[in-house]
């Protein structure tokens, strides 16, 4: 049994860690069984209603590793990344019965690139592993599931404010962010959107066209912290004259369902010929 767990550890956290620190598939591909291979993604979400299932198949699982691991590899660390990643996994829980296992690998830990940005690594995986001919191989997992850290230690001020790496804003936007997520609570705050396009032109000349265009601002900032409406509790409505209201509501109740974010509405002026500003609150289960 002994020899079970570390064959098992082996694969999952020395051998895993440092053929993605390469970006190095080749490593590590004779540690699986394609054929039936299944990936679940729980995107950091503790309700299984919002799991996908992100990996129908070894090979899309491969193009995604692969694209991670080339990113990360191409980020220059302050320091030894592969050591932190070592430092943040741990595989303690495995659980083995005849030919078939299951690992329990957890991340708490933090990177930080030279330009002074950190990544949070917090999420647990389940990995579903059989013995073939003796050899223990990975036949499947569940991922990115939350884990709410048992270790005390303090995240740093710079580590718990993030841009999302895919996020962006029209050219002519002003000296701040469309988005932040923020750690560890995961609260994401969206900056006030407009109906503005990618190149700072004014979408819509109406109010239910500008609320469209808007709405949908907002969804591309969330989709950027891999959040939806749904995860949406706080509202701020700025329209530049309140007999808009009704018509307004017409068109944000469609994008909402029941319990709606709770929302603020003011009358103010607006920038360009803007109608409506919308900023929002959310908060990632």
């Amino acid at each position: 049994m002994g020899s079970d767990r570390y064959q098992i550890w082996e694969m999952l956290v020395k051998r895993d860690i440092t053929a993605f620190c390469q970006a190095d598939w080749d490593a590590i591909a004779a540690d699986f069984i394609a054929d039936n291979f299944m990936g679940i993604d729980a995107r950091k979400r503790s309700n299984p209603d919002s799991w996908s299932l992100h990996f129908p198949d070894l090979a899309a699982y491969r193009k995604e590793w692969l694209r991670q691991a080339v990113t990360f590899k191409q980020t220059q660390w302050k320091a030894d990344p592969e050591k932190a990643i070592y430092d943040a996994t741990t595989l303690r829980d495995i659980q083995i019965q005849g030919d078939a296992a299951l690992a329990h690998k957890k991340f708490d830990g933090q990177l930080q690139n030279v330009n002074g940005e950190w990544t949070t690594l917090n999420w647990q995986t389940l990995y579903r592993c059989r013995r073939v001919d003796g050899h223990w191989k990975i036949a499947g997992f569940t991922g990115y599931m939350p884990h709410v850290s048992t270790t005390p230690h303090s995240i740093s001020p710079a580590a718990a404010i993030r841009l999302p790496a895919s996020a962006s804003q029209h050219q002519t936007a002003g000296p701040y962010s469309p988005v932040l997520e923020v750690q560890p609570g995961k609260i994401v705050v969206l900056s006030g959107q407009a109906a503005i396009d990618p190149s700072g032109i004014v979408i819509g000349e109406d109010i239910e066209a500008q609320t469209h265009a808007t709405m949908q601002n907002c969804l591309q900032q969330l989709k950027a912290v891999n959040c939806t409406f749904h995860d949406v509790f706080k509202v701020n409505v700025y329209l530049t004259d309140l007999a808009n209201w009704p018509r307004f509501n017409q068109v944000y109740k469609t994008y909402f369902a029941d319990p709606k974010p709770v929302r603020t509405a003011v009358q103010t002026p607006l920038l360009l010929t803007l109608l409506v500003e919308v900023e929002m609150w959310a908060v990632k289960p």
